[in-house]
């Protein structure tokens, strides 16, 4: 079983007191959230932000006055990267590696540029991480509410031999020592997070939608009624099971669609789908993914632009972005 960190666990310490302060580095999804609970946890916080871009305002609303990633830095205990993954690489080459001094910790959201060695610290800094299992937005409501949102702990380095305590000050700061820590690595972290993503939670659910869409549509059947059968009742049935797993949405739905789950998802999901799924971890694993991630953002970015442009304009979004108009209880959120 994993290790699991509570409040007292991650006494905040370590983050507060006279001459202690940490810095943020962005104040985007992530960026904001922990800024703002760490601050209404009564640490110092230090926001560094781009002047006159939508999230320097939005700092500046929120009290804070936002500077350059050198002034940010100076003097602070601990520094969190929440840049997104693709130019973090080039902006803690720049500006962040030529300002760190020894003793800092460096925090990260996100495994990816630690493990993948795109970022490699020197070996007289701290490396941690505090990754919330939810979005920014997520991270900042449930604070707000007094709860949290769970979070991952890992320690790269930890030539001062604090960084752990500086890391469950982090994660109780932000809320989650309030509904657990959990222990892991940056490499657990790192592969099991893009294999979600790439296998389950958004590329796997997305192609499943996008497939059942089309077969309903192709037979015939009216889009609007091949939308909610396919994606609109989607979040009914993933709230069933974030409330209780499998066994509550199938308690919970009719006998007859419980029969049909248990005895046709398998020839959707068959061992051909499992063996690509290996095959998909097996490119994170090697890092043949970041590599062609990286890639892709350093060449502009032509082929995601593209596969993005070409799921934006498909039927199944053009349907939806129809049909949610006429569902106003929905808070429907077009971009």
């Amino acid at each position: 079983m994993a290790k699991v960190y509570y409040v007292k666990d991650a006494p905040i310490g370590p983050l507060k007191g006279k001459g202690k302060k940490v810095a943020v580095i962005g104040f985007g999804s992530q960026g904001h959230a922990h800024s703002l609970n760490l601050r209404d946890s009564g640490v110092k916080v230090s926001v560094a932000e781009l002047k006159g871009t939508a999230n320097y305002k939005l700092a500046v609303k929120y009290k804070f006055k936002p500077t350059d990633i050198k002034t940010a830095m100076k003097g602070a205990t601990l520094i969190i990267v929440t840049l997104p993954d693709e130019i973090q690489a080039r902006i803690y080459k720049t500006q962040i590696a030529p300002n760190l001094k020894a003793g800092q910790t460096l925090g990260f959201c996100h495994g990816f540029n630690i493990h993948f060695k795109y970022i490699v610290p020197p070996k007289n800094v701290n490396v941690v991480m505090i990754a919330p299992k939810g979005p920014g937005h997520l991270v900042r409501s449930e604070y707000e509410k007094g709860g949290g949102v769970p979070c991952l702990v890992a320690v790269q380095q930890d030539p001062t031999k604090t960084a752990r305590k500086i890391a469950l000050a982090w994660g109780n700061g932000i809320g989650g020592a309030r509904a657990g820590i959990i222990q892991t690595t940056y490499k657990e972290e790192t592969e099991t997070d893009l294999f979600g993503e790439q296998v389950v939670l958004c590329g796997g659910l997305t192609s499943l939608i996008k497939a059942g869409f089309e077969t309903l549509v192709n037979a015939g059947y009216q889009p609007e009624i091949a939308y909610f059968e396919c994606m609109h009742e989607v979040k009914l049935i993933v709230d069933l099971m974030y409330q209780g797993g499998m066994s509550y949405m199938r308690y919970s739905i009719s006998n007859t669609a419980e029969y049909g789950d248990l005895t046709r998802g398998s020839r959707i999901v068959t061992g051909k789908t499992k063996a690509e799924m290996k095959k998909i971890l097996a490119e994170i694993k090697s890092g043949k993914f970041a590599k062609e991630w990286v890639g892709e953002y350093k060449r502009g970015m032509k082929k995601f632009n593209s596969l993005y442009k070409k799921d934006y304009n498909c039927k199944l979004e053009k349907v939806g972005r129809k049909l949610r108009k006429m569902m106003k209880w929905i808070d429907a959120k077009e971009v």
